[in-house]
């Protein structure tokens, strides 16, 4: 699948590659990274107070195309991928009643590594009244990649959120399959006392019989989970959101609500950016709903 990215952007992740981050040769060289990003409202302004990084992974500056409220944010990664021994940590605080928009200027790209794995791990707190839109673009995972991925999500009261997360196995512009591999991923949502709301765990192997069995991915190559929580993310959305989904033909989609305030969209594909498309148009519907925020698609996906 090709990616899709700003000219901009993708000029900018060139052109650091070639200057600041040109990978060793050995092949047992891992490239660990890190980074830190820290939100504050000050007065009627989201600002990004503070953004640390180690290593190929970074954020551009702070934009504001929906007023000086939200605080649009996109994280990228020169390198392009993530190869076997990679080490990936994302940190991000949203402090009180802050409001941050992350996305990735193109699809995350897992390298074939039969021997290492790849990992990568993300934490995010959010404050009292804040809000996050988390919308990486897809992953793309290669033949014999192995990956180790957890995102943990912290939550007070009174906080919103929503995101998602988009895997496509193989490369299905130039007809890889994936046949060799493992994914081990783990997703939750608690609040700031340990309480969980959401956990779920995601272990996948090629060979597996998940990928066929209905049960599973019924033989798709593409997946995705979108999560929303916040007191707006009630049964009569999930009962919305069906509504909508069942206009689908081209994918298999269903909604489970919590009572706890958790919304969680499940879906399958052959086509990631079908995929994807679904995962925006259902974003722009929970948006007010659950932020209360207008619905405004990103810039970066127009271009």
């Amino acid at each position: 699948m090709r990616a899709r990215e700003a000219p901009a952007l993708r000029g900018l992740g060139e052109r650091l590659h070639r200057l600041m981050f040109v990978r060793s040769p050995n092949p047992n060289d891992r490239w660990p990274a890190e980074l830190h990003l820290r939100f504050a409202r000050k007065r009627m302004r989201t600002f990004l107070v503070e953004k640390r990084h180690f290593g190929p992974l970074l954020v551009q500056k702070a934009i504001y195309p929906e007023g000086q409220e939200i605080c649009h944010t996109v994280i990228v990664h020169p390198p392009g991928g993530i190869a076997g021994g990679d080490e990936l940590t994302v940190e991000i605080d949203l402090e009180t009643n802050s409001s941050a928009v992350i996305t990735t200027p193109a699809a995350a790209k897992w390298y074939k590594a039969p021997r290492r794995r790849c990992r990568q791990e993300t934490t995010v707190r959010l404050a009292q009244g804040s809000t996050l839109d988390w919308l990486p673009q897809e992953n793309i995972f290669y033949n014999a990649t192995h990956v180790d991925s957890t995102f943990t999500l912290q939550m007070e009261p009174g906080a919103t959120a929503i995101g998602w997360d988009i895997g496509s196995l193989g490369r299905a512009a130039s007809g890889e399959q994936w046949l060799e591999g493992s994914l081990r991923f783990v997703t939750s949502i608690k609040r700031t006392d340990g309480t969980p709301l959401w956990v779920e765990r995601l272990l996948l192997d090629a060979s597996s019989s998940l990928r066929e069995a209905y049960q599973g991915l019924y033989g798709f190559s593409a997946f995705g989970t979108m999560w929303a929580t916040g007191s707006g993310c009630m049964a009569t959305v999930a009962e919305e959101i069906v509504s909508h989904l069942l206009l689908e033909t081209e994918l298999r989609a269903g909604v489970t609500s919590f009572p706890e305030g958790v919304l969680l969209i499940r879906a399958l594909a052959q086509d990631a950016e079908r995929l994807r498309q679904m995962m925006i148009d259902c974003w722009l519907r929970l948006r007010p709903l659950v932020h209360g925020l207008p619905s405004q698609r990103l810039r970066l996906w127009a271009t």
